[in-house]
């Protein structure tokens, strides 16, 4: 345990360490690394929500930079956009159990992708052809996951620690 942690207190200098190294390994897996540094930003808040001029602030960016990443973020269901009553700006949270919302909203893609990929087996002259096995592979490796998403979610939910 770090004095940090002993104490009950924050390194700023260490979130900012934790949310830059992070953005940079989701970037490494292909999400846009702005999107990455805002999440994180939200996600290490000790506030609810944070307006776009709080998350500017915080990374040192521009107010276009923070409005991209949210709108790309608000689309995967990663964070939730909530008017400041009164007034004309925004405030940004992350949903309720974050990771599930967003893994049960992006579940329905899997069965695209498998029925998309169905077509193109039989596009290809089906499974018996080389391109239409690999095709059929990844259509079966989808179909799989987008079976045992929803037990997954229920193990999930079965585990988690209810919150005070």
């Amino acid at each position: 345990m770090t004095q940090a942690e002993a104490a009950g207190t924050r390194d700023e200098a260490g979130v900012r360490q934790v949310v830059e190294h992070l953005a940079m390994v989701f970037a490494d897996f292909g999400f846009p690394r702005m999107a990455a540094r805002v999440l994180l930003t939200i996600m290490t808040a000790d506030e609810d929500t944070l307006t776009a001029s709080d998350i500017g602030e915080r990374l040192e960016i521009s107010a276009a930079a923070v409005s991209g990443a949210v709108r790309y973020l608000i689309g995967l269901g990663l964070v939730v956009r909530e008017p400041v009553p009164g007034s004309r700006r925004d405030r940004y949270r992350l949903p309720d159990d974050t990771w599930y919302q967003a893994s049960i909203t992006k579940a329905g893609y899997l069965k695209t992708l498998a029925d998309l990929t169905d077509g193109g087996v039989t596009a290809l002259g089906g499974s018996g052809t080389r391109s239409g096995a690999r095709l059929a592979e990844m259509r079966d490796f989808f179909a799989f996951c987008e079976a045992e998403m929803a037990g997954l979610m229920d193990k999930w939910e079965a585990t988690k620690e209810p919150r005070a």
